[in-house]
């Protein structure tokens, strides 16, 4: 009877001091979320219970703002989508469009949508290099990135005027040849942008504090990837071989050179910013090809002035720098679309976070999300 009561004390006392698991809010404002977003993280002591993110903070309705714009103008608001992708964010949307009008861009204007298209992957990706690493902690590699982007920024705007948002493509091709001197100027930013790779391989990669916050954390196997819809270097860090750069049918330059799709078997944070290192090295070559082999002839197809759609629908998706970007238009025969669905790649790569961020670490919160690399006006779009 003694034991019994002594059991039964002990058992009083431990329900009086139990506690429930604390909840942690990340964001709405948080640096590393690349926007206004809301993480609700149940927590078990530092282990992570539960994770909900919260999202719409940024919601700025471009699916319905795109039906009461004409085609030309749907492109300025498809600019801010990804407001890093650059002009990659255009490419897909007319594609589509030219689709719809049974247009082809002619040759040199395909040649230098694909250099421009792999400018803007690089001036994205050059950016995450560095803001992983400085969410991990290690200040120096964001001011490398900052300093080195800026060389490929200049020659999206040589060409295009705009830096972050040029709406400079065109249906049925784009709007401005290239100017004087550019594919000189351009060569030379491909090379310090290698040497940038090749210090960062060094720096961040060969970094054992790096490679300790990174490795074995957030690993995403292959299956389950696919089913959340992760795409690009997301899915390519899990070993699935799949680009839509070489694997889609869209009318790019990609089938003109010789390039290389990079893989990594692991599927863990530091497999993703492994990827797009090597990507953002291979995207310098591609350029480097397209600049050499640029076909001469007109950049514009023939195209009425006032653009009208003819109806129907149609689908267009890119290897856009976050991955898949694809848009679906349907089109009733009028100056502005009908109706467009927009496949945004960072909606699936925050997606994939309940599923990932459960039984984790508080610190990996942080770097799971900055390897899954999303931004937010992808998300709400």
């Amino acid at each position: 009877m003694a034991y019994v009561a002594t059991q039964a004390a002990d058992a009083r006392l431990n329900v009086e001091i139990e506690t429930e698991g604390m909840t942690l809010n990340i964001g709405p404002q948080h640096p590393a979320t690349h926007g206004t977003l809301r993480l609700v993280a149940r927590l078990d002591g530092e282990q992570v219970v539960e994770a909900e993110p919260i999202m719409g903070y940024m919601h700025r309705g471009y699916e319905k703002l795109a039906e009461v714009r004409t085609y030309p103008q749907v492109t300025t608001l498809i600019n801010r989508i990804d407001w890093l992708g650059s002009f990659a964010n255009e490419v897909p949307f007319i594609l589509a469009a030219e689709k719809l009008m049974e247009v082809e861009a002619p040759p040199r204007a395909q040649w230098i949508r694909t250099a421009l298209f792999e400018l803007s992957r690089i001036a994205n990706i050059t950016l995450f290099l560095g803001d992983m690493a400085v969410q991990l902690g290690a200040l120096t590699p964001v001011f490398m990135a900052f300093r080195d982007r800026e060389f490929v920024l200049n020659q999206i705007e040589a060409v295009t005027g705009g830096r972050f948002h040029p709406n400079f493509d065109r249906i049925g091709g784009i709007k401005d040849d290239l100017p004087q001197g550019w594919i000189d100027d351009t060569k030379q930013a491909m090379e310090k942008i290698r040497d940038f790779c090749d210090e960062f391989e060094e720096l961040v990669l060969g970094n054992e504090i790096f490679q300790a916050r990174s490795r074995g954390i957030g690993i995403v196997p292959p299956a389950v990837g696919l089913s959340y819809g992760l795409s690009g270097a997301n899915i390519r860090a899990s070993g699935v071989d799949w680009d839509l750069r070489r694997d889609g049918h869209e009318a790019l330059a990609y089938d003109q050179v010789d390039w290389k799709v990079w893989t990594h078997p692991d599927g863990d944070s530091f497999a993703r910013y492994w990827v797009r290192l090597q990507e953002t090295r291979e995207a310098t070559h591609i350029v480097d090809q397209l600049l050499d082999g640029l076909p001469s002839g007109p950049i514009m197809a023939k195209v009425p002035r006032i653009i009208k759609v003819p109806a129907g629908e149609a689908y267009a998706a890119t290897e856009n720098p976050l991955g898949e970007m694809g848009y679906y238009i349907v089109s009733k025969g009028d100056l502005v679309p009908f109706r467009v669905k927009i496949r945004s790649a960072s909606f699936s790569n925050i997606s994939i976070t309940p599923w990932l961020l459960k039984g984790v670490y508080v610190p990996d919160i942080i770097t799971i999300l900055a390897s899954l690399y999303f931004i937010l006006g992808d998300i709400d779009r």
